[in-house]
């Protein structure tokens, strides 16, 4: 199970996770929550205080992650597969441009 911090404007905003069966959660933090109701990731995405789940990447995060010449050059130098969305979000989206951003959760528990 992999894990990412998403922040909007350097503010915790909620967390992504990738199970081991493969589908995704997207959950907002809880204080993001209360604090700003109104500032959603994508208008697909609305705030709330329950999980959003999918079978495959959120299109949101997936459109994060780069494409064409530049997704060659990330997947070669890091050795990353182009369809592993999840482990090239984590490896490439921690100063993307725009107000969110995605950083790996280190986990020390064996979920």
């Amino acid at each position: 199970m992999r894990k990412a911090i998403v922040k909007y404007n350097d503010t915790l905003a909620g967390i992504l996770t990738e199970t081991t069966e493969g589908t995704y959660i997207f959950q907002y933090d809880e204080a993001y929550c209360v604090h700003f109701p109104d500032q959603f990731l994508t208008f697909q995405m609305p705030v709330r205080t329950n999980p959003y789940y999918s079978v495959s990447m959120f299109p949101f995060f997936d459109g994060l992650i780069p494409e064409g010449w530049l997704l060659t050059i990330v997947t070669e130098s890091w050795k990353l597969n182009q369809k592993d969305r999840m482990g090239l979000l984590l490896a490439c989206c921690q100063n993307s441009i725009g107000a969110v951003s995605v950083h790996p959760l280190i986990s020390n528990d064996n979920e």
